[in-house]
Formats: C-alpha cells, structure tokens, sequence
C-alpha cells in the first residue's frame, strides 16, 4: 500500500510538474457533411430534393486544454453554431408560393483527448454534446383564393392570403465525436495563432416543437391588405398546432395531429477555424 502511495504521489509530482494550461477564442465557418434529404424544391415542371446539413454555418469557441507532458492533454470547449439557411419546401406553382427555410441556433460543449505531433502540429479527438438552443423554421405561403373562396370572403378573384410563420424545433441530447487537425504558430512564450480543420459527426432525434410567431393577412390583388391578422398565433386555423410532440411510436388509429413519428436530422460538418491561445507559464521547469 505504501508502495502504491509512493508511486501515486510521484505520477501526481510529475504531472504538477509539467502541467500547463492554455485558452483559446476561435471562430470558423463550416460546411455540411453526410447530408441528408431536408426537403424539396417544386415548380410547374419538376420537383428536385434538397439536401443538407444544419450543421453548415458560422461558429465560435472557447476552449481551455491542460496538457500532462509536452505532448498529450485534454480539452474542454464550448461554442455556439449560427446555422445557414437550409431549404425545406421551396414551391413555385400557379396560385402557390411557399419559401421555408430552417437554421440552427445551438450551444454545445466537447472534450477531446489532444496530442501534439511537433511543436506547431497537434490533433483532437472526443465527444462533442448539445447543450442547447433550436433548429428554427421560417415560413412564408401565399395562396391564391379560387372564385368561390374570394366570394366567401367578399374580395374581387387574384386576391390570397399571405401566411408569415415561425416555428421552433427541439430536440434530445444527443452524444456525437469531434475531430481537429490544426498548427499553430508562436507569437512568443505566451500567445500563439492557430488554424484548424475540424470534423463534427452529431445527429439529432427531434423531441417537439412550438410555433413563436403566426399571421395570415387577406390581400387584394393589389397588394393591399384588406384584413390585417386574419389568423394569429391565438387564433390558429383549423388543423395548425401551438405545440407538437414527437414520438417513437404511434398507434395506427392515432387522431392527434399534434403527435406525428420522430425523425433524426443531421448537424455533422467539416469547419475551418481561426483563432489566438495564451499560454500560462511554461511546460518545462526552468
């Protein structure tokens, strides 16, 4: 037991020893890999998928790494991702125009094992989860009334309604793997700058959603508005839920509209990174 304790306190020494702690700031932009279908875009004379991933868009870290030795380490990061603009239906039909796109708004945290192959090139590899935050849908419909519905509403035919909507989307916490290959250069003891390719592999099962935002206006042919709020996020048409919950299973003779099958949907990429580390004190004793 001695023994052990001895041996114990001396790895203990040692990594005190030759321990160091870094910070870095970075912020980068990524691309989606692994897309999968999100959607289509229709028109008169063909209907084409839409593939992505909601992974692709601008991002920012903080990361703090304590390295044992001059070569391994380990990190703990957190960043924000403000997603692209993804299509999910794109229609452009006689009497029909709808233009929705979804964008993530997300917090999320990685730790990663680092080892560094020289002096300027390193590697990271770990876990990356959600924290937080939304995939969030933005909606625009315009419908053209038929002769019958534009009598029903006492406006002259090409009049149509306008519907502008947002809806949020949440999902469970999912568990994904980051990647980085980056170098760095030395400013001196303290500072340096880095670049680094960076790889996420995350998927995300969808858990519910919840409309924040819903009007539809009556508009003439004219683009004037003839009933402003016709419908609203208090008073929603018939068949549009506030709230909808997904779920694994459901029964075949399920009538709630406001429970529909889960689905995953993709976050992976492939990002650059550009940003500063300050480095506190040195790795080696003097």
């Amino acid at each position: 037991m001695k023994r052990l304790i001895t041996i114990c306190a001396a790895v203990l020494v040692s990594t005190i020893s030759y321990g160091q702690w870094q910070f870095s700031a970075s912020s980068g932009y990524a691309i989606g890999s692994a897309g999968m279908k999100l959607g289509e875009r229709v028109n008169a004379s063909e209907t084409e998928n839409s593939y992505g991933s909601y992974g692709e868009g601008a991002n920012v870290q903080i990361r703090g790494t304590y390295f044992f030795d001059d070569s391994f380490g380990v990190d703990l990061g957190i960043g924000y991702l403000n997603g692209a603009d993804q299509d999910i239906s794109v229609v452009d039909l006689p009497g029909t125009e709808v233009n929705a796109v979804a964008r993530a708004r997300a917090f999320g945290a990685s730790t990663s094992i680092v080892y560094k192959f020289t002096n300027n090139i390193y590697g990271r590899f770990g876990a990356l989860l959600k924290l937080g935050g939304k995939t969030e849908a933005v909606v625009y419909r315009k419908s053209v009334f038929s002769a019958e519905e534009a009598a029903a509403f006492g406006v002259p035919e090409g009049s149509y309604s306008e519907t502008n909507y947002k809806e949020d989307y949440h999902g469970h916490f999912p568990l994904g793997l980051v990647a980085a290959l980056g170098y760095k250069y030395d400013l001196n003891t303290n500072f340096s700058l880095f670049v680094e390719a960076e790889y996420y592999g995350i998927s995300l099962k969808r858990k519910d959603s919840e409309l924040s935002a819903f009007n539809t206006d009556i508009v003439l042919p004219d683009g004037t508005v003839a009933v402003d709020g016709f419908y609203s996020i208090d008073n929603l048409p018939d068949g549009v839920n506030k709230k909808t919950t997904y779920e694994d299973n459901l029964s075949n003779t399920n009538t709630d509209t406001s429970k529909v099958l889960s689905q995953k949907v993709p976050y992976s990429s492939f990002g650059l990174n550009i940003g500063v580390t300050y480095k506190l004190g040195s790795s080696k004793k003097e």
